[in-house]
């Protein structure tokens, strides 16, 4: 039964395990910096305490978010070097540069503000600190930026030129490479995505708090402005998302056919294929529930329109159909299931019971974790419906693995689940606790320890006391 896990396969699972674990921080991260910077700018703006309490209370659920991303992301990358080091010799010259514009650029940007984010707001001055946490955010949307760069480029590579030795060397213009024809449709539909879910995660947070008691305000706040985004940015992504449709069949064409379950070739109009069970050996959806004609006109907006199926593409080359399948229908599904929400939210304040509707705050606490599902689901359609091939139509998954053993990859790939499920396992399990507390006047934010920041120097502690006295320093400078 486990003749299948060779070192090839072992290698695909351990790159999916990390990659799908670390998608979850810098997709809740990139939306929540976005937030925090809102509140602080509404703080500024108007004054509310309010604001700068939810700022201090979603700061510190971030700082952890943040620290996780880091860490899984960097675990990742090495990867490229054990388990797929053909890849990285054969593509190295087009994906290293843009891998090192997004440190030099993002991920610098985001360590030399994030401090001052973080511990500074009694340290600097209020404009200066809001600018720092402009600067985070803008960070999370340059490092998403380049790496879904790298990652488009991989599904529609352009702008490259193939050396004598197989190397892909970067062509004239670098913008090309950068700008490929689906990195646009991928950047607006995956950083929506991730606003989509710091909204249901904030909105989920409001909710169960509102349960508790609808009259606590900061949870009244909090959830007001998750609703907002859900009822104005699901219908913008879905329409982003049916944009991003369009693009990859016309790039990527065998990639909706498994999406859509089309194994045969409708030359008068191809239904949608609402479910059923996919078999490729067959070259079949069994039990198919379907709507004549539909996926014609959603597709290209015409019913009689003939779609090309499966039985046009090699067997060699098809991906795995019953994944693609099923990934996409839980992205789609969760995404009209977040309009709903939305749709609800509104005609909640349309009656004034926005706070006053259990059950409203019952399926907003359910939908709180559906943008992780959400997301994951489409990172699944997306990579596994690039399969065979690692850069589409050019190097075969196969062939960019490493030449290791079985059990090599296999220990390494136990390693990582044991350590994952332990210390993320715990840092999640922190993140939901901070979640659960109230949030109240006068939050705290992130605490610094007692003896201050380390110094590099090792003979510069923190001062614990006020010069020249013997009063420790007042509760509002500990805490910032």
């Amino acid at each position: 039964m486990l003749d299948f896990l060779d070192a090839l396969m072992l290698a695909r699972i351990q790159f999916a395990f990390t990659v799908s674990f670390h998608f979850f921080f810098p997709a809740f991260s990139i939306g929540l910096a976005s937030y925090l910077m809102v509140l602080e700018g509404l703080w500024l703006k108007t004054g509310r305490q309010i604001y700068l309490d939810l700022f201090k209370y979603w700061l510190k659920i971030f700082a952890i978010a943040f620290a996780m991303g880091v860490v899984s992301g960097i675990v990742m990358s090495y990867q490229f070097g054990t388990n797929w080091s053909v890849f990285s010799d054969v593509a190295g010259p087009v994906i290293g540069p843009l891998m090192a514009y997004e440190v030099l650029t993002a991920f610098f940007l985001e360590a030399g503000f994030l401090g001052v984010m973080l511990f500074g707001m009694n340290k600097v001055g209020k404009k200066l600190h809001f600018a720092a946490t402009c600067m985070v955010a803008l960070g999370t949307f340059v490092s998403a930026f380049w790496i879904l760069s790298v990652n488009s480029w991989m599904q529609t590579p352009t702008g490259y030129e193939i050396a004598a030795n197989g190397q892909f060397l970067p062509g004239p213009s670098w913008w090309d490479i950068v700008f490929n024809p689906s990195f646009p449709y991928r950047l607006v539909h995956t950083v929506m995505a991730a606003y989509l879910t710091t909204a249901f995660a904030v909105g989920g947070v409001g909710a169960w708090h509102l349960l508790k008691d609808s009259t606590n305000l900061h949870a009244r706040k909090m959830f007001s402005m998750a609703m907002w985004m859900a009822a104005i940015v699901t219908p913008l992504q879905i329409y982003a998302g049916d944009m991003h449709g369009l693009n990859t069949l016309e790039h990527q064409p065998q990639k909706v056919m498994a999406m859509e379950g089309h194994f045969e070739s409708h030359p008068d109009g191809a239904p949608l294929i609402l479910f059923g069970i996919p078999d490729s050996e067959a070259k079949t959806v069994r039990y198919a529930i379907q709507i004549p004609k539909l996926s014609s006109l959603i597709l290209k907006h015409d019913l009689d329109a003939p779609m090309a199926g499966l039985d046009t593409i090699p067997d060699d080359e098809e991906p795995p159909v019953g994944v693609v399948f099923w990934s996409f229908r839980v992205m789609v599904g969760i995404g009209f299931a977040m309009l709903g929400i939305g749709a609800w939210s509104l005609l909640a304040r349309w009656r004034r019971k926005l706070y006053d509707w259990p059950w409203l705050h019952r399926a907003a606490l359910v939908m709180a974790p559906s943008g992780f599902v959400a997301v994951l689901a489409g990172w699944i359609t997306t990579e596994v419906g690039r399969q065979p091939y690692v850069i589409y139509g050019l190097l075969r998954t196969a062939d960019a693995a490493s030449p290791l053993d079985a059990p090599a990859v296999a220990a390494s790939l136990l390693a990582f689940i044991l350590v994952y499920f332990a210390v993320f396992g715990v840092g999640v399990w922190y993140i939901l606790r901070l979640m659960g507390k109230v949030p109240h006047v006068g939050e705290t934010g992130v605490k610094r320890g007692d003896t201050g920041p380390i110094r590099t120097a090792g003979i510069t502690p923190g001062p614990t006391q006020n010069p020249g006295h013997d009063d420790p320093l007042p509760a509002d400078k500990e805490d910032v």
